[in-house]
């Protein structure tokens, strides 16, 4: 794997001065939502950190990753949200809608999700999303990581089902740019949302409109080790994947699925 950065332009600190939140840039780090749930825990306001090398990437279950030096966006968001425990779940379904209206208008590209913490561009993943909830001072922060692969090559990525924004345009954007327009998009839904449940719909129906995995024969691996086979056929009010098995409709929420595949995967 390549992990020289140096022909990579670093991300423009002058520029992100007005982002939607503030950002603090790290030249490495191992990863940037430990980082910021340790700043959770002290009752840090809300703020950006982003690492140009992130050598210990958080996904879910605990699994890790790395990226090559400024060849990705990787970095994660902390926010004080005012929920009712119900309504958590869907905040990563927020995200995931802001990434993918992100790359449509700052990078013109056609994404879509995958549920429930993946954007794809056609069936390869182009981002992954974590949401962790950690108990601050007086009440539960979301740190919210985002890792969008900008310009890594095919030996760069971690596995052949990964792609990058270079790869599917032909030349490598702007990081700085398309960093500032995700935090843009983030800003604007969440305060939307966060105004109360009666968004809640709003959002569902954004993120189904969107959700490559609706419609799709599919394989869900539970911890259990029970495994469902069906028609994925709706995201539920809860942000849960309904999925209709031979034996009836179930509906699986994030934190209890460890993988969701194609039937023929």
């Amino acid at each position: 794997m390549t992990t020289d950065g140096s022909r990579r332009p670093p991300l423009d600190t002058h520029r992100l001065a007005g982002a939607a939140w503030p950002v603090e840039v790290l030249a490495e780090a191992g990863s940037t939502n430990a980082l910021l749930a340790e700043r959770a825990r002290d009752g840090a306001p809300a703020q950006v950190l982003v690492a140009e090398h992130q050598t210990a990437g958080r996904g879910r279950l605990d699994r890790t990753w790395d990226t090559p030096p400024r060849a990705a966006l990787t970095f994660s968001v902390l926010l004080w949200p005012q929920l009712v425990p119900a309504r958590w779940p869907l905040l990563p379904l927020l995200v995931g809608c802001a990434v993918r209206e992100a790359l449509a208008t700052a990078g013109s590209v056609a994404a879509t999700l995958k549920w429930p913490n993946d954007v794809l561009i056609g069936e390869r993943k182009v981002a992954g999303i974590l949401v962790e909830r950690v108990q601050g001072p007086s009440a539960p922060a979301a740190v919210v990581g985002i890792g969008l692969n900008v310009s890594a090559t095919p030996d760069e990525l971690p596995v052949p089902t990964a792609t990058s924004l270079a790869m599917e345009l032909g030349s490598e954007p702007d990081r700085t740019a398309l960093l500032i327009a995700v935090l843009a998009e983030l800003r604007r839904g969440y305060d939307d949302w966060a105004e109360g449940a009666t968004q809640d719909a709003f959002l569902r129906t954004s993120y189904v409109r969107h959700c490559s995995t609706l419609g799709r024969q599919v394989r869900v691996d539970l911890p259990s080790g029970v495994v469902l086979e069906g028609t994925a056929s709706d995201i539920d009010g809860s942000g849960r994947l309904v999925v209709a098995t031979a034996s009836g409709e179930v509906a699986v929420g994030a934190g209890d699925v460890v993988h969701v595949r194609g039937a023929d995967q």
